[in-house]
């Protein structure tokens, strides 16, 4: 049997009817009668009896569907997935992120991106700053998505969404803080150094001097998330990003933006020569979402 045999067989004995069957096919009753009598003389067995007006399967009938309901379901399968990889792009979408991102944006976007696309799979690298666009230049990962990343002739860029730095510490030392705390009651306080500098610290440190405040640096780190372990043991207040920042207060733990703001962008960035597929732009545009909806705030536009 050829799939349009399938197809046409499948179609009557589901619905139990030339005309039925026709119309689930969008193809004339003729056509349909064409291919059965044609199915059934070349099986060399008779499919459907006419009884009373009305087609009824016939045992063969019943003991062929079996196997062609196996195949008509994978043809399905197949139909599907033709569009998707049409609709959007299918495959693969390898990711890469600053490591505060990772921690509950990403995750909360990939598992609803996977919701409506199951069939598309994710490699994830959380990577400092400079890391990123390593990965990029060696083809390690399609899409990077980082703070105010730097320009780069090689480089194209969309803005996803704004962040802002926030203070992580304990409520004991302010019992009732105001709800943005200045920069200014940050001198000579104790804090965790700020990860690695990068692009939001410089954003920091400039502010700092621009308002000749000066902090003790009790300790120096790497990542967002071990200032925060640091805060929570008590080792110091710690500057952040508002992603980790929020993720770790709780309890006596309390995070408060400053004043001013000092703010950032959250932008996805690709090789001009590559750009995303259909289904990274689709999932580029979910985190967008997720970003907003972490924030509490309307998707960039």
């Amino acid at each position: 049997m050829r799939l349009r045999q399938i197809e046409v067989f499948h179609a009557v004995y589901t619905t139990g009817s030339i005309s039925a069957a026709a119309r689930s096919l969008h193809v004339s009753q003729p056509s349909v009668s064409k291919v059965l009598h044609h199915t059934q003389y070349q099986l060399g067995f008779e499919l459907f009896k006419l009884v009373r007006g009305r087609l009824v399967a016939t045992d063969e009938a019943h003991a062929l569907f079996v196997e062609v309901k196996d195949i008509y379901d994978r043809l399905l399968s197949l139909q599907k997935a033709v569009t998707h990889i049409r609709d959007i792009g299918g495959g693969h979408i390898r990711l890469a992120v600053v490591p505060s991102l990772g921690q509950h944006v990403v995750p909360a976007a990939i598992t609803q991106y996977r919701r409506q696309h199951p069939e598309v799979t994710f490699d994830v690298q959380t990577l400092h700053h400079g890391d990123l666009f390593q990965a990029l230049y060696e083809r390690e990962c399609d899409i990077a998505i980082a703070y105010n990343p730097p320009q780069h002739p090689r480089m194209q860029r969309r803005v996803l969404g704004q962040g802002q730095l926030m203070l992580l510490f304990d409520a004991a030392q302010w019992p009732d803080p105001p709800a943005a705390i200045p920069l200014r009651w940050l001198q000579d306080r104790d804090m965790v150094g700020l990860a690695s500098s990068g692009p939001i610290g410089d954003l920091f440190t400039n502010e700092l001097k621009r308002q000749g405040v000066s902090m003790r640096e009790v300790v120096s780190n790497q990542t967002y998330s071990l200032a925060a372990a640091l805060t929570r043991c008590g080792a110091g207040m710690s500057v952040l990003d508002e992603f980790t920042a929020c993720a770790n207060a709780s309890g006596n733990l309390l995070a408060r933006p400053l004043e001013p703001e000092i703010g950032f962008r959250v932008e996805c960035v690709y090789l001009e020569d590559r750009p995303p597929s259909k289904a990274a732009t689709e999932f580029v545009r979910q985190f967008q979402r997720s970003l907003a909806e972490t924030r509490g705030v309307p998707p960039a536009a």
